[in-house]
């Protein structure tokens, strides 16, 4: 046992007594020590249930003949950070999640892991974690929020954002945003559309690191519980076989969750975290696989913000595994890969169907013959920038218009709500990139306020910051590289045009190549705006968007 080097031996001697300063009984030290790291906390509502979770794992590590040991992970909620500093924090917390997780897992010498994340950065912070551990591990989330409901319709914080711009714009009451405060939001768990959080989680079963239902079944759900006990017993059986992550986490097993994401229609910021995953495992994962996969890739669900199904509407249609199923009949996944399970990912989906065509829709009749996701390229973004295009206005695959600029999210926020942006323009934010923010924030707050202006099928948002899951219509993120180190959209001015084929995979600023050689003769790099503190250290580490903003030394 690897826990060995703490507790077996006369040298150990002083190890063990430490171990009875825990109450650990002489049986307990004789099985093998499995870390349960939990990232419960009290101010994020998918982790407010995660004590209750992972009691249940350590039940199922019991059960199954290991000894359960809880050590904590921090984890940052998006939505309460949104639209403030505190937003620079939200990315640049999945390297810390990783570094101490990685840090007390090695110090300690745990035989085995159970993950319990459920939030944004906190599931792939996680996933890197386990991928550089390599030790037995399985995960389970906390599981998603309900839908709210308001009016007799489903509602989510995506809804709520965009209220608040509807309020800006005259078209709904302070009493109506009230109502949706109250109820959008009505359950603990992972806020209930195919944003981030859920996305992970989902794409956390597709690569095989979680069991059935890990990103579907609600928070709320005895079913969780239950899941959280057999991911329990189960990484004990991992353990006596030795599976591990980078037995589970193949180039292979990252191709099925490319292919999975783009059917259910995920976040952009899985483009962000995948390559960062795959950077732990030791390979590099280019986002403009994403077209190459999407090309080939139905998207087969609508999930909130782009239609009107919510996560427990997923769950119940089958969930992940219904949609790979589906998925199998174009011969779209690698259906050997070995997985948490102790099966393959065929053997883990034969015979999981649809059962609702309204929220999971079949290779026959998808929304769309392409995937969710596209990478585009052009003189604006050389490296690529990355659109939710299952979210996008049919109007809006093709536009051009000119630009309104902005160096970052608080002026452009101003200027949507002052009535500012009109039909036709192509908001610029810059200055929002991993070291320019620093921390590349999500624009949410913009993106929301468009399409509660109604300016939705009419307007484009492109950033070098990147989107919330829950952000809809012609936003495109991600652009590399950013305007802290001279990239192209550092040189855009007031009025260009730009012009976006998303259909094509371009993003062009419409200036001559002249024109912008002389503006970059006279581009100077801004001063930091953080020189002091965790941020100030990352931005001097973190690497581009297009290579998923992963930390390196600097020469």
């Amino acid at each position: 046992m690897k826990s060995d080097a703490v507790k077996t031996g006369m040298q150990q001697a002083p190890h063990r007594s430490l171990f009875n300063a825990l109450g650990l009984t002489k049986e307990e030290m004789e099985k093998p020590l499995v870390g349960i790291v939990c990232s419960y906390n009290e101010i994020v509502p998918g982790h407010m249930n995660l004590d209750k979770i992972a009691q249940a794992v350590k039940l199922g590590v019991a059960m199954a003949g290991g000894t359960p040991i809880m050590f904590p992970a921090i984890a940052v909620c998006d939505g309460i950070a949104m639209g403030h500093t505190g937003m620079k924090y939200s990315l640049v917390t999945r390297d810390l999640i990783a570094d101490s997780t990685e840090a007390m897992a090695l110090a300690h010498q745990f035989d085995a892991l159970v993950m319990i994340p459920s939030c944004d950065k906190n599931v792939p912070g996680l996933l890197m974690a386990a991928a550089r551990i390599n030790v037995p591990t399985v995960f389970v989330s906390g599981g998603p929020m309900l839908a709210g409901h308001v009016n007799g319709q489903k509602k989510s914080l995506s809804s709520m954002f965009e209220a608040v711009g509807s309020y800006a714009a005259g078209t709904m009451t302070e009493d109506e945003v009230y109502e949706y405060e109250c109820k959008v939001c009505p359950t603990c768990g992972s806020c209930s559309g195919m944003y981030t959080a859920n996305s992970m989680n989902c794409l956390t079963e597709v690569l095989g690191m979680g069991l059935q239902g890990n990103g579907t079944i609600p928070a709320v759900y005895s079913e969780r519980i239950k899941l959280a006990k057999h991911a329990g017993m189960k990484v004990m059986e991992m353990y006596e076989r030795n599976i591990r992550p980078r037995d589970i986490m193949t180039p292979d097993a990252f191709m099925n969750a490319l292919t999975v994401d783009m059917a259910l229609g995920c976040s952009t910021n899985s483009m962000l975290h995948l390559p960062a995953i795959a950077h732990e495992v030791g390979f590099a994962l280019s986002p403009e696989l994403a077209n190459e996969v999407s090309e080939k890739t139905p998207n087969l669900c609508h999930l909130a913000p782009a239609g009107p199904t919510y996560m427990e509407d997923l769950n119940e249609a089958g969930g992940v595994y219904a949609v790979m199923n589906e998925l199998t009949k174009l011969d779209l996944l690698n259906l050997d890969c070995m997985t948490a399970t102790g099966k393959t990912v065929g053997e883990n989906i034969a015979n999981v169907t649809i059962k609702d065509h309204n929220v999971i829709r079949s290779i026959d009749n998808p929304y769309s013959a392409t995937g969710g996701l596209a990478a585009l390229k052009g003189n604006l973004a050389p490296d690529t920038g990355i659109v939710k295009r299952s979210a996008v206005a049919p109007e809006m695959l093709v536009h051009e218009g000119p630009a309104r600029v902005f160096d970052c999210e608080e002026d452009a926020i101003e200027a949507i709500k002052g009535g500012k942006i009109v039909a036709g323009d192509v908001v610029v934010i810059r200055y929002e990139g991993p070291k320019g923010g620093p921390g590349m924030r999500e624009m949410l707050n913009p993106t929301s306020a468009i399409a509660g202006m109604g300016l939705g099928s009419s307007v484009a948002l492109i950033t070098d910051g990147r989107f919330s899951g829950a952000s809809r219509g012609a936003s495109i993120g991600h652009v590399s590289p950013e305007a802290a180190v001279g990239g192209p959209i550092a040189l855009v001015e007031e009025g260009d045009i730009i012009k976006i084929n998303i259909p094509e995979y371009k993003l062009e600023l419409d200036v001559p190549d002249e024109v912008l050689a002389e503006r970059r003769k006279n581009w100077k790099p801004r001063q930091p705006r953080i020189t002091t503190g965790y941020l100030a250290r990352y931005a001097k580490m973190v690497t581009s968007g297009n290579r998923g903003a992963v930390l390196e030394i600097p020469e």
